[in-house]
């Protein structure tokens, strides 16, 4: 095992509000190091807000050196333009993690509700009591978009934990405590994963 945290940076693209919340991983804690939000919506036209983001982007990597960015892919709406400039801003965001040579990996909204609480269908409520639960979190966020991108961040720990894993020894002891009825030995095994 490595003796330095992992970071990593977890980002929830926006053109109105970009949220950014970075962990450390250190053995089997996780704890939190910095969250965000980067207010865009006072700066009218969308080329600045896109330099902002990119600058931004930077200032995090400089500053905390993240071994890899996740970002959270956009759903898809009705409103074109809209979906328009958020692809942008995210496409930005990947762009100032590769030019530092950083992997980013996108993640649907849907697949970060999944990795944190066990429901793809949780509220943004629900996430953060998660988050609180699992980072010892006390004071509530001014913006969601802060925690959503904690969120992606904790997610990418995950998925990253069960591709290293890689005989789906976690999917087994989830399928065989479901088969036996028995969640105790599932809880047991999963302490982090519950929340009270």
């Amino acid at each position: 095992m490595q003796d330095t945290p992992r970071i990593i940076l977890g980002i929830d693209p926006g053109t109105l509000v970009m949220g950014y919340g970075l962990i450390a991983v250190h053995k089997s804690s996780i704890t939190l190091v910095e969250m965000g939000v980067l207010q865009l919506s006072k700066h009218k036209d969308h080329a600045e807000r896109l330099e902002l983001i990119f600058r931004k982007m930077e200032g995090l990597i400089k500053a905390h050196k993240p071994e890899a960015v996740a970002i959270e892919a956009p759903f898809f709406g009705k409103n074109v333009q809209s979906m328009l400039k958020l692809g942008r801003a995210q496409g930005v965001a990947i762009a100032a993690s590769m030019m530092h040579g950083l992997k980013a990996v996108e993640y649907a909204p849907r697949k970060v509700k999944q990795a944190i609480t066990g429901k793809g269908n949780a509220t943004k409520e629900q996430v953060f009591k998660m988050l609180q639960h699992t980072l010892n979190i006390e004071e509530d966020p001014r913006f969601m978009d802060a925690t959503d991108a904690v969120a992606v961040a904790l997610c990418y720990h995950y998925q990253t934990k069960i591709a290293a894993l890689g005989d789906g020894s976690t999917t087994k002891r989830v399928s065989k405590a479901k088969k036996a009825g028995n969640w105790a030995s599932f809880i047991a095994q999963n302490p982090g994963r519950i929340v009270k």
